[in-house]
């Protein structure tokens, strides 16, 4: 064999490999289920206090389980609540925004789990991944939709009506995902400060969605039993 042709040989022998062209896409779910780098699991007892108004803003919270009250106090202690947040929503997100402090107190209303994910982990995430990015921004538009929803419910429906609708979102019917049919038990107090009125007259339509079918509870059942016939309650004229 000619030089030249040991010289072709060991050339081709010591070429580089092609890179490969495969991209690992960016999982949403496994992100939002999972602790990491800029990010962790942390558990509530129900009434524990999440964040409280005034504190600083540091990061995003995602609701994995369970629901928390977003609650305001004015100057002379008068306290109102704003939000109820359950399974898939975000709390917290002013803190992208610039807000230094927290707008308002977080408390849970039954056994809660989220995660809390640190504002710059959650900036590069928002900016690098186009999964994420549109997850969160389909959620943020969903949520305005249900906050003119709730002030539409409190201008114009009655305390019955607004506490159908209460429990339908808390079972999440609506949502493009599937609906729980069972939700943790909430007391009646936390019920009566959702939709602005007194617990008595929350346990009055209780019992009379009950007896109408369109709730179950009861010590046989693990929680509060949302049926879809409750939706006649909010759709009655």
């Amino acid at each position: 064999m000619s030089s030249r042709a040991r010289r072709t040989s060991v050339k081709v022998r010591h070429s580089s490999p092609q890179k490969s062209s495969k991209h690992t896409s960016f999982d949403v779910t496994l992100f939002l289920d999972s602790a990491g780098l800029g990010r962790k699991i942390e558990k509530f007892r129900e009434k524990e206090i999440v964040f409280s108004q005034g504190d600083p803003a540091k990061n995003v919270l995602y609701l994995r389980e369970g629901g928390v009250k977003l609650t305001v106090v004015n100057a002379t202690g008068k306290e109102a609540v704003v939000a109820m947040l359950g399974p898939g929503d975000f709390v917290g997100e002013g803190c992208l925004l610039g807000l230094p402090f927290r707008m308002s107190t977080a408390t849970a209303i039954m056994r809660t789990s989220l995660l809390a994910i640190e504002k710059d982990e959650m900036m590069r995430v928002l900016h690098r991944e186009h999964a994420f990015s549109e997850h969160f921004i389909s959620y943020m538009l969903s949520r305005n939709i249900r906050v003119e929803g709730d002030l539409i419910d409190q201008l114009f429906n009655s305390s019955e009506k607004r506490l159908a609708r209460a429990l339908l979102l808390l079972a999440r019917y609506g949502e493009q995902d599937r609906p729980q049919k069972a939700i943790p038990t909430v007391s009646q107090e936390v019920l009566a400060e959702m939709i602005g009125t007194t617990r008595p007259r929350v346990s009055v339509f209780m019992n009379k969605f009950r007896k109408l079918g369109f709730i179950e509870y009861g010590d046989r059942l693990r929680g509060l039993q949302i049926n879809k016939s409750l939706l006649s309650v909010v759709l009655h004229d």
